[in-house]
C-alpha cells in the first residue's frame, strides 16, 4: 500500500487534478445556488438547497474523473509496462490489486468528502446565511451528503475492476465512461427490464440518494433508497474481486 501510494502521489498530475476538481465541483454548486436563489418558490427550500449543492454538472465530473483515475491506476501500468516491475517486486498479484483498491478508496473518499462538504456548506451559506448546522437536520440532507461523498470511491473501484479486466488504456477509459455516465440515459424507466438495468448502475443510484422524491408513484419505475444503497455496497467488492481474479489468472 505504501508503494501504491507513492505511485499515486508522485505523479505531478495528481495534485493538479484533485485541486482543479475540488474547485470546479464546489464552484459549480456555488454558481448554481447564486443563479437559482429565490427563483423557485414552488419547491421546498430543503429540496432546492440539496439540488443546488449536489448539482449534476459538478458531480458528473466527479464521477467521470474518479472512475477514470481508478481505471488508469491499473490499465496505465499495463500500458507502460510498469506492471512487470510491480509483479516482480510483489509476485502476489492479488495483494497488488488489493493495495491499489485500498489506496484508491481512501484517496477518493477524502476527495469526495471535501467536495461534498464544501458544496453543501457553500450552498447553505448562500441560501441560509450561516445556519449550516441546522441544514444538516433537514430531511434527506445527511443521506445526500453521504451519497455524494461515497460516489467517488465507488466509481474509482468500479473503474479499477474494468481496468484490470481490459488492460488497454483507451478501451478502459471508453468503457468506464460508458458504464458510469453514457449508458444510464439510454435506459428508460417505463419498462421493467430497462429500469432494473438502469437502477443497477451507479449514477442513477447517486441521483436517487441525493434527491428527496418519495419512492413509488407515477408511470415510471423509480429506484428506491434501499436499492440505491445496495448498488453502492455491491459494486466495490464485485469490482475488486474481478480485479483480483483477473490478475491471478492472466499473464502480465
Amino acid at each position: 500500500m505504501a508503494a501504491e501510494w507513492i505511485k499515486t502521489r508522485s505523479l505531478r498530475s495528481t495534485p493538479w487534478l484533485l485541486g482543479l476538481l475540488v474547485v470546479f465541483v464546489i464552484g459549480a454548486a456555488t454558481f448554481t445556488a447564486l443563479d437559482n436563489k429565490g427563483d423557485y418558490p414552488g419547491i421546498a427550500p430543503s429540496a432546492q438547497r440539496l439540488r443546488d449543492a449536489f448539482t449534476p454538472l459538478g458531480f458528473m465530473t466527479l464521477i467521470l474523473v474518479s472512475g477514470s483515475v481508478g481505471a488508469l491506476s491499473v490499465a496505465g501500468e499495463y500500458g507502460s509496462g510498469l506492471i512487470r516491475t510491480t509483479t516482480v517486486a510483489v509476485p502476489a498479484r492479488g495483494s497488488v490489486m488489493l493495495a491499489k483498491a485500498v489506496v484508491q478508496a481512501v484517496l477518493w473518499t477524502a476527495a469526495g468528502l471535501l467536495v461534498s462538504a464544501g458544496s453543501f456548506v457553500s450552498v447553505q451559506v448562500i441560501m441560509n446565511g450561516a445556519d449550516v448546522a441546522g441544514a444538516l437536520g433537514e430531511p434527506g440532507a445527511p443521506r445526500a451528503l453521504a451519497a455524494a461523498t461515497l460516489v467517488a470511491p465507488v466509481c474509482a473501484l468500479a473503474g479499477l475492476g474494468i481496468g484490470a479486466l481490459l488492460r488497454h488504456v483507451a478501451t478502459t477509459v471508453v468503457v468506464t465512461t460508458s458504464a458510469l455516465l453514457l449508458l444510464p440515459p439510454f435506459l428508460a424507466e417505463d419498462r421493467r427490464w430497462s429500469a432494473d438495468l438502469r437502477h443497477a448502475l451507479i449514477q442513477p443510484s447517486w441521483e436517487r440518494l441525493v434527491d428527496t422524491w418519495p419512492d413509488g408513484g407515477g408511470p415510471f419505475l423509480r429506484p428506491t433508497v434501499p436499492g440505491s444503497w445496495a448498488v453502492y455496497v455491491l459494486w466495490p467488492p464485485a469490482a475488486v474481486a474481478v480485479a483480483v481474479l483477473t490478475v491471478r489468472r492472466r499473464d502480465v
